[in-house]
């Protein structure tokens, strides 16, 4: 009275059967991407962060430039410091390079503060 059990058969070796496809979510397409993505993103950081000192350390034959370096005293302005080492340009402009070297925000000076001046030849 047993039924006789139907067991699953293997299928011949080199039978063409359909194998299934692996899907994947869109949260695992995201997850695939990242992790494909995530030795592009470290070595493009890496090269960002070690070039840092590339160009202020190369040589290139040239002459090192050297600034001028001034104290400012009390009442003093950049207006008035620009017309004194550049008498014949125009003092905007001077004041300019002199906030853009020493990373100036404002033309507010305050005594004791030490200033890099451009080059004017």
């Amino acid at each position: 009275m047993g039924a006789a059990s139907a067991a699953p058969t293997m299928p011949a070796f080199g039978s063409t059967t359909p194998r299934a496809r692996l899907r994947l979510t869109r949260r695992g397409r995201v997850v695939v991407t990242g992790l494909a993505a995530l030795p592009l993103v470290l070595g493009v950081l890496v090269g960002v962060l070690s070039s840092g000192g590339a160009v202020a350390g190369i040589d290139g034959g040239a002459s090192a430039m050297t600034f001028e370096t001034v104290e400012v005293g009390a009442g003093d302005t950049l207006w008035g410091i620009a017309e004194t080492i550049a008498p014949s340009s125009d003092p905007r402009d001077v004041i300019y390079e002199i906030m853009r070297l020493n990373g100036l925000d404002d033309a507010v000076v305050q005594p004791g503060q030490q200033l890099v001046l451009p080059a004017v030849g």
